[in-house]
């Protein structure tokens, strides 16, 4: 019978040395060999009457590895239900001891999950931001549509360009006399007054009439994506090929129905309407983090080491591809490698026990994800993808554990939505201008 002595029981931590006596391992050797040869193709036997002896020469390692493993598992299982443990991560085995004149063993070791104890939800108060959306707002919207339907059409005038019209030009920029990729284009369309282009080039074209020449003189900004062109003064050679300006559109029923809408009104409803849901979402994200910060403090339980661990070398190891690929936040280059590492271990723990509790909470109100919305988010991932929509949900479907990444974001959602129906929230609105800065203030 397979024993299971404690070796550590200290924290969250535990450790046990598990034997299996050697007759176990044997019988179960035995009854592997015997499956194998029930199918084994053996010259001169028909399946299953080959002698155990020539199944165990020609199979024998591949069955001490299925015994070993079959056993190991069946004995983590049992070690595990035996103990009413519940691993944080998966166990380790170690020091594994087997063979034909000794009983099998090995350590297991295993940290389990803390015993959470969430506060009373209804002790939260919170002050949700909220405002209403301004017709001035939707008029802009509309405007912005409008102006992106104009068409440009040719001006046959002899006149000089101007802020508002679009050239098109020839360029070719050089940098001390050497060219460089992306600095020349010809018949390039640009918008004047768009500030699309480097600084002060745009301005240089206001004034030129269609045959003209021109050499313009910009400096690229010290913060350039291109590091080797940063703060450079570049020359373009300029030739005005064409200006054209744009046809107003009429704000009107046509418009909305150009769109797709029976009216200009159904337009301004669709427009207010998608409006209203962004300002909800942010108030949401808002209200959460928020909620979020009340729960790390008010929640204080000790955390398996393991899972910290494997929640810091993640974040760390995308920072290192951020910092590679030059994507690294500037404050953040500045601080040493030691200041980076205890930031990211603090940004661990708290995401370790916000998820550890937001499970438990999951886990003792029996909130869970519906099929439904699994298939609906798993749609909705396909249709980020147009073309590919197959491909997508064959690797939800198929991969091991990709569902996952689907579920736990929307189970997140369930239980926060959980949590703030419990907790005191009052609304305030504000004005729209100032909720759309919150996130980027809180962060």
């Amino acid at each position: 019978m397979t024993q299971v002595k404690e070796k550590t029981n200290k924290g969250l931590s535990r450790a046990y040395t598990i034997t299996v006596p050697q007759a176990d391992y044997q019988a179960a050797l035995v009854k592997r060999l015997q499956e194998i040869g029930k199918k084994a193709k053996i010259q001169g036997f028909r399946p299953g009457k080959a002698p155990l002896e020539l199944i165990r020469q020609r199979f024998g390692t591949e069955a001490e590895s299925d015994v070993v493993d079959r056993l190991i598992n069946e004995s983590v299982d049992k070690a595990l239900n035996d103990n009413k443990l519940r691993p944080a991560m998966q166990p380790k085995v170690d020091a594994l001891v087997y063979g034909e004149d000794k009983d099998m063993s090995f350590d297991l070791e295993v940290e389990v999950l803390p015993e959470v104890k969430p506060m009373d939800f209804g002790k939260l108060a919170f002050e949700r931001q909220v405002a209403d959306v301004a017709d001035k707002t939707v008029d802009e919207a509309i405007e912005r549509i409008a102006k992106s339907m104009r068409k440009a059409e040719v001006i046959t005038e002899k006149r000089a360009a101007k802020i508002g019209d679009t050239a098109v030009i020839d360029f070719d920029g050089t940098v001390d006399g050497v060219a460089h990729p992306g600095m020349k284009s010809e018949s390039h369309s640009l918008e004047l007054g768009s500030k699309s282009f480097i600084e002060g080039f745009e301005d240089q074209i206001v004034g030129m009439k269609v045959g003209e020449k021109k050499d313009i003189k910009v400096t690229f900004p010290a913060e350039y994506h291109a590091a080797h062109l940063s703060g450079k003064e570049a020359v373009f050679a300029v030739t005005l090929n064409e200006i054209r300006a744009h046809k107003p559109v009429e704000i009107n029923d046509a418009l909305g129905k150009e769109i797709g809408f029976p009216s200009l009104e159904k337009l301004r409803d669709r427009i207010k309407s998608d409006i209203s849901n962004n300002y909800a979402q942010i108030s949401r994200t808002v209200l959460k983090r928020e909620l979020m910060d009340k729960l790390a403090e008010h929640h204080d339980f000790e955390l398996p080491v393991s899972m910290v661990e494997n929640e810091f070398n993640n974040i760390w190891a995308q920072l290192q591809q951020d910092k590679a690929q030059g994507r690294m936040d500037p404050d953040e280059a500045k601080k040493s490698e030691d200041d980076l590492k205890k930031e990211y271990r603090d940004i661990a723990v708290r995401r370790v026990r916000l998820g550890l509790l937001l499970a438990h909470v999951a886990e003792a109100n029996k909130i869970e994800v519906t099929p439904n919305e699994l298939r609906n988010a798993m749609m909705a991932e396909a249709r980020r993808y147009p073309g590919q929509e197959k491909a997508v949900v064959e690797y939800y479907t198929k991969t091991r554990g990709a569902v996952e990444q689907l579920r736990a974001p929307i189970l997140e959602e369930k239980v926060v939505d959980f949590i703030i129906g419990k907790a005191k929230v009052t609304d305030k609105t504000i004005d729209a201008d100032k909720l759309l800065k919150l996130p980027e203030e809180m962060d």
